[in-house]
């Protein structure tokens, strides 16, 4: 199957209301079968929340703590939580109890940091993302600049406590869904602007090939809702100036990231979400120009609504589903 674009035009993204959190930087939103949103903030508490579709119903509570930064999450059937932590990599976390078990904190001898984004098949399986092994989170926009190719997807199988890498050379790895059949995974690349597709069964197994090329934003966290499509946050637009470095020599883009680095950073106004099927194509295209709520790294379905998480805000955004009516 050949590469598909992101073609459809942009409809209206309008946040209904934003729900303080009391911490900031909820990087991964993941719902669960009772309407609940799962988030986790940079002093890396993991936070519960319910209600969303009812501000006289939303309440908002701890269930752990990591000790690191969390980023990407994985509900698991037991009432456990996956983690990628970007300081102590990847985590479990019983909910009932709030107890936080290290799965893996190295790969190949050296630690693991600026884990991503993770999935769990049905098998027990888990495959998770490296973001840059050049840059940590703190820096993150010294990777994109500097566009690295350094980052990796990797499994762990049931049992063990060493991952295998399965690609390397991604550019600033990210999100990560599995399609329904549990045949493919889909990657976000955030520094090349597209989603890629890793074959995990059938004739192709092992290989990849873009999934969705030339998108209109830079992909971060993906979500799959349990009877639909799989939810790309657009983290931000395309900036020419961007693209113009990466067609430059490694040592312009190194110097251009020592600087990136160093100088202030503020979101775009622009931010916004996708929603792709498991043929690639694209199903809903959400926009806006002069959004309040920036920098949405993450979107998830939850108590009828759209759900949209950030590294940069201090609450999470509660949007319309497309199509739903009021």
């Amino acid at each position: 199957m050949g590469q598909r674009s992101a073609t459809l035009g942009p409809t209206a993204l309008v946040p209904w209301r934003v729900v303080p959190l009391g911490g900031r930087g909820p990087e991964d939103v993941v719902a669960d079968s009772r309407g609940g949103v799962l988030t986790g903030l940079e002093d890396g508490r993991i936070v519960r929340v319910d209600g969303l579709g009812d501000p006289d119903r939303t309440g908002v509570r701890v269930v752990a703590e990591t000790g690191g930064r969390p980023l990407g999450l994985e509900l698991l059937p037991d009432n456990a939580l996956l983690v990628c932590d970007a300081e102590r990599g990847l985590l479990r976390i019983g909910l009932d109890d709030g107890v936080v078990h290290v799965l893996a904190d190295r790969v190949a001898g050296v630690p693991l940091r600026f884990c991503s984004n993770v999935v769990a098949l049905s098998d027990g399986t888990v495959y998770f993302t490296v973001s840059s092994r050049s840059y940590p989170l703190k820096q993150w926009i010294g990777d994109l600049v500097e566009h690295t190719g350094s980052g990796c997807l990797l499994r762990l199988a049931p049992g063990e406590t060493e991952p295998e890498v399965l690609l390397e050379g991604l550019q600033f790895a990210n999100g990560l869904a599995a399609s329904a059949d549990e045949s493919f995974l889909v990657v976000a690349e955030t520094g090349a602007w597209r989603l890629v597709r890793y074959w995990l069964t059938g004739p192709r197994a092992g290989h990849t090939e873009t999934f969705v090329d030339d998108l209109p934003g830079q992909p971060d966290n993906l979500w799959r809702a349990p009877e639909g499509p799989i939810w790309v946050a657009l983290a931000g637009p395309r900036v020419g100036a961007l693209e113009f470095l990466h067609g430059r020599g490694p040592a312009v883009r190194r110097t251009a990231a020592r600087l990136a680095v160093r100088a202030p950073f503020r979101p775009p106004g622009t931010t916004g979400v996708l929603a792709v099927d498991d043929a690639g194509g694209v199903v809903h295209h959400l926009e806006s120009r002069r959004a309040r709520f920036r920098m949405v790294t993450s979107a998830c379905e939850a108590d009828g609504r759209l759900i949209l998480g950030s590294i940069w805000e201090r609450g999470l955004a509660v949007c319309d589903l497309p199509g739903a009516s009021d």
